[in-house]
């Protein structure tokens, strides 16, 4: 009786290729990969800015706990300041000048609640 033919008969077979060999090439080459480059030194990075004055941070606080001048998430401080300053609810100027003069600081710049999500 004859076997049952599977469906691997009708493909050819193929030699398996040996390990380590690269194929197209010649058996004694072997291919040398590139060194890896040094690499370039990390820029140097600029020291952060002294932290606020904790009387000043103290002053803010203040600011954005009073409801008098608007509510004050979504916005920058110096946005909060300028709106009411513009509907004339006369805010501190102390504080126009304290945020006019640490713009880069971030705990300056935002509100209390500026880490919370709306």
């Amino acid at each position: 009786m004859e076997q049952p033919r599977r469906i691997t008969d009708s493909f050819p077979r193929r030699r398996r290729r040996q390990a380590g060999r690269i194929p197209g090439r010649d058996k004694g080459k072997v291919k040398s990969w590139p060194r890896p480059r040094p690499r370039a030194p990390p820029p140097a990075e600029e020291t952060p800015p002294p932290p606020p004055d904790p009387a000043l941070l103290e002053m803010l606080r203040r600011f954005d706990l009073a409801w008098e001048y608007g509510p004050c998430t979504g916005i920058t401080r110096l946005q909060r300041w300028e709106r009411a300053q513009a509907l004339g609810l006369s805010p501190p100027s102390p504080v126009r000048d304290a945020l006019l003069e640490h713009q880069d600081s971030p705990d300056v710049t935002y509100s209390l609640w500026h880490k919370y999500a709306l």
